[in-house]
């Protein structure tokens, strides 16, 4: 069973077997190679992040509908009435928005871990370093690069 299979799972739902994965992925000079364990502790973590995602965008999307839907209910023609419910679909829009993207940054994360690739750098192809992603384990760039991205 592959991890893309679990996305829609519980986070107690077993895990694959990660001690393949584990030797697959890099670390930077000095750092201890991956464990079956860590490898196995990220990647809970990164599954339990999508259930959590996934049940917060429902939530939001449900809530942005009922926004939408009720959008000219009780606004009447006041002005400060129409203001405040647009202002309150955008909030709810940017946190679907937002629980989106971090949904799929946390899938791509685990699409890593079943590829192999998870640890290495998108830009340079370096490890990103063992404890920058235990620490983020949605980061695609080691420091260096992300660095370097943000000062464009």
């Amino acid at each position: 069973m592959a991890i893309n299979d679990s996305l829609d799972a519980t986070a107690a739902r077993p895990l694959p077997d990660l001690t393949d994965a584990a030797t697959r992925f890099p670390v930077r000079a000095g750092e201890d190679p991956w464990t079956e364990q860590e490898v196995r502790e990220v990647a809970t973590e990164l599954i339990s992040e999508i259930d959590r995602l996934t049940a917060e965008l429902a939530a939001a999307d449900q809530e942005l509908s009922d926004l939408l839907r009720n959008s000219g209910d009780g606004a009447g023609d006041d002005q400060a009435d129409s203001g405040s419910s647009a202002l309150e679909r955008e909030h709810e829009l940017t946190l679907v928005n937002n629980t989106r993207d971090m949904l799929e940054q946390t899938t791509r994360a685990v699409a890593r871990i079943d590829a192999g690739t998870f640890g290495r750098c998108d830009s340079c192809g370096e490890a990103i370093g063992k404890a920058r992603v235990q620490a983020f384990p949605r980061a695609t760039l080691c420091v260096s690069c992300k660095q370097r991205e943000e000062r464009r």
